[in-house]
């Protein structure tokens, strides 16, 4: 049973809740990329795309990122699950789509600096990550492939 004994289901329902608040921040955050960048720098627009931005990932994504983690390593100890191939395959999507939070959260900055380094294409392919992560992820959280 493990030591969450019997709040284990609680603390798994709480970490897939989190995940979803995640995930809809990761993918809410490139498209408002793809708005923001066709204002000009500066414009009353501007500021208020970097407002919208700036609450998204102070309310949404960086909370709900340590949150996720917290109850995942949880998880993770309460079965063990280092000793388990599929978890390390887990794991290794779970910290790329971490990074990939790092990104959003560093070109957001970048846009609220005026600066524009990548295309509306680029963002919209951006965009897929988080998806296609969280694909694989549950494939390998629910199937355990191996």
């Amino acid at each position: 049973m493990g030591f969450l004994g019997n709040a284990y289901l609680w603390v798994k329902a709480a970490h897939i809740i989190f995940v979803i608040f995640l995930m809809a921040g990761l993918f809410m955050m490139p498209r408002f990329f793809v708005y923001h960048q066709e204002c000009a720098v500066g414009s009353d627009e501007d500021r208020k795309w970097i407002d919208r931005e700036a609450k998204l990932r102070r309310i949404i994504l960086n909370p709900s990122l340590v949150i996720v983690w917290i109850f995942g390593l949880m998880l993770m100890v309460n079965i063990g699950a280092w000793t388990m191939g599929w978890f390390h395959a887990k794991l290794l999507f779970v910290l790329a789509l971490s990074g990939y939070h790092g990104w959003v959260v560093g070109y957001a900055k970048k846009l609220a600096r005026g600066e524009r380094t990548l295309s509306d294409k680029q963002l919209r392919l951006m965009n897929e990550v988080p998806g296609i992560a969280a694909a694989i992820i549950v494939v390998l959280a629910i199937v355990k492939p191996f």
